[in-house]
């Protein structure tokens, strides 16, 4: 066995970070996410790079912001040209293996994983491209509506169970097969779920955990649609929040469902840790648990993403790693921050990923010292109608967009962002210096004018790929049936011998 340390990712979907303050709240029915909390460093403010499944990810893997790696959208292709933290794990001698959704748009489906285990759950290719030449069209077929409100409830299956069934069966699968010991390089595997994602519907067991959950309503009332912020009201639009009657019974269903979720996955993930503790690679193996972004689950009106306030941007993050002091660290963090620190917990020198990052590891911050640098957020996806960027400092957020009027908040007296102090005043050198910041940072009209012409190719390569024969760029996975279980170019012997973990005993 290899002395580096071995890797474990669990990533979820949509799972908001307002509900792991300090690991999942007391209420949450998830004993192996609290288990699991107790012995990691827990960031009580991470932050993704970009509230979308697959700018959030592309950000997450890459360490680069959306206007870096060209993922702006759910349909812009993850150049294969871009480090990836698993191409680094790769390069300096892990075996990478994927088992789920990472939401890569585009021909290459693997991004420096060695091996990948299951289809993903969302098209791959550039179908689902908005248009900033068209704004406030809505595009009915692939659109966030709230049909996942208005139907939550109960199921025994869903296309999401199905799918999240079969991640988990194929990674402890996997775990166990590391576990034999048969493989001689450090191992890298990332878990990826769809849930606690809408549709919000969950199975009739986790469902009954939340009867008499005192969470069900939101904190923040709903705004009414011409007191939202401009971005705000164009998600409405998006969302078409006016072909459906949401009563607060719809509200309170969709909540529980989504907690629900919350504990489904905690199941999945405690077989997977399970295995590893089965087969006696926990002191050797990182773990980290991650959100590529969150869920408003209608705190002040809104559900969903897409969005820079808590409920939709903040992640639960968690570094479970031989030498990592465990306990909370307040300081805000980004999930572009992953790759230099996994990097870093391997052994890996960080001048040679420096390039390739606008994160920084964490190992000095969960060590005591402090962090200098802000975080950094972007959006430019459905509902956007220019991009948005944002600064998170301190006690401050700063979001900026050339179509809207920019907005100040003080998360330490207002944690539910209801006051704009932008236009306050007593706030104006504090503006004035984020404002500052964010010019040395963006460029926002070439932002901008990458964004359109990306979306213009997009269009025209689409519309052309879809005419006459098809070929998908999804992930078919490789099934080699001749080389598991016993086949005759095999020693029966040996095959028992080798599959056995522990031995001997």
């Amino acid at each position: 066995m290899s002395a580096q340390p071995n890797i474990l990712i669990i990533m979820v979907d949509q799972l908001s970070g307002t509900l792991f303050p300090d690991g999942p709240v007391p209420w949450l029915h998830a004993p192996h996410l609290k288990a699991l909390a107790q012995r990691s460093a827990r960031f009580a403010n991470a932050y993704t790079g970009s509230p979308l499944c697959a700018p959030g990810r592309a950000s997450f893997m890459s360490g680069q912001l959306p206007h870096r790696t060209r993922v702006y959208d759910n349909a812009a292709e993850f150049g294969s040209d871009i480090p990836t933290y698993a191409h680094h794990l790769r390069a300096a001698g892990y075996a990478t293996t994927l088992s789920g959704k990472m939401h890569f748009v585009g021909p290459d489906q693997l991004h420096g994983f060695e091996e990948r285990l299951t289809t993903d759950i969302y098209p791959a290719d550039f179908g689902w491209t908005p248009d900033y030449d068209k704004p406030g069209e809505r595009i009915d077929w692939w659109y966030h509506n709230l049909g996942s409100v208005k139907g939550a409830g109960i199921a025994e299956i869903t296309n999401q169970l199905e799918y999240d069934d079969e991640v988990a069966f194929n990674a402890t699968r996997k775990i166990y097969d590391l576990g034999r010991r048969l493989e001689e390089r450090p191992w890298m595997l990332t878990v990826s779920f769809t849930h606690p994602h809408d549709p919000y519907v969950a199975r009739r067991k986790y469902w009954d955990l939340y009867e008499d959950c005192a969470h069900l309503d939101p904190e923040t009332a709903p705004i009414a649609y011409e007191d939202q912020d401009p971005h705000a009201q164009r998600l409405m639009d998006a969302c078409d929040f006016r072909g459906l009657d949401i009563s607060a019974d719809d509200v309170r269903r969709s909540r529980r469902a989504y907690f629900a979720n919350i504990s489904y996955v905690d199941d999945k993930i405690g077989e997977i840790l399970q295995a590893l503790e089965g087969t006696r690679q926990v002191d050797n193996t990182i773990v980290v648990f991650v959100s590529d972004h969150g869920d408003m689950l209608g705190e002040r009106g809104l559900w969903f993403k897409m969005n820079f306030l808590e409920g939709s941007a903040r992640v639960p993050l968690m570094i479970a790693a031989p030498g990592l002091p465990a306990g909370r660290v307040d300081t805000p963090v980004s999930t572009m921050d992953l790759t230099p620190t996994l990097c870093d917990l391997a052994g890996i020198s960080l001048d040679k990923i420096a390039p390739w990052t606008d994160g920084e590891t964490l190992l000095p911050l969960a060590n005591g010292v402090a962090r200098t640098t802000p975080v950094l957020l972007e959006y430019a996806a459905e509902g956007s109608i220019a991009p948005l960027v944002c600064l998170r400092e301190g006690k401050w957020k700063y979001i900026e967009c050339a179509a809207d009027p920019t907005q100040l908040f003080d998360l330490s007296r207002d944690p539910h962002e209801l006051t704009n102090l932008a236009s306050d005043p007593a706030h104006a050198e504090t503006l004035a210096g984020f404002a500052a910041r964010a010019r040395e940072i963006w460029d926002l009209d070439a932002f901008d004018a990458d964004i359109r012409a990306s979306q213009a190719r997009r269009h025209v390569v689409y519309a052309a790929l879809r005419n006459g024969a098809y070929y998908p760029w999804d992930f078919q996975p490789l099934q080699q049936a001749s080389e598991r279980y016993m086949r005759n170019h095999m020693d029966l012997n040996v095959l028992e011998e080798n599959k056995r973990y522990p031995r001997g005993e």
